[in-house]
């Protein structure tokens, strides 16, 4: 079992950064990725960004040089979010990934941080 605690999200004005965090506990050595999804009312969750625990990161189109993935999966990790706009506002989930488990996928979600950008 790992949990996933998130913070830093916020109230931003457009153009600027937050950075989140995602601190991990519980079985933290069996995480092989953690990701950053968002979701907007009423739709799915969509991928943000994602690091594996060997460093290697994967954006979405849509951030790709904007925000920056980083961190330890096995303790912390952030989301810096630059050049902010009101399309980015949403709520942020973190995500660990073990894999397969005894007990079916290894996905543990935090619980969602909210950000707010303002025009």
């Amino acid at each position: 079992q790992v949990q996933l605690v998130e913070s830093g999200g916020g109230l931003v004005q457009a153009g600027g950064s937050l950075r989140l965090s995602c601190t991990a506990s519980g079985t933290t050595s069996s995480i092989i990725t953690t990701g950053w999804y968002r979701q907007f009312p009423g739709v799915s969750r969509e991928l943000v960004a994602e690091i594996t625990m060997s460093g290697v990161t994967n954006y979405a189109d849509s951030v790709k040089g904007r925000f920056t993935i980083s961190g330890d999966v096995r303790y912390t990790v952030y989301l810096q979010m630059n050049s902010l706009n009101p399309d980015d506002k949403a709520v942020y989930y973190c995500d660990a990934d073990l894999g397969w488990l005894p007990t079916g996928p290894g996905k543990f979600w935090g619980q969602g941080t909210q950000v707010t950008v303002a025009t």
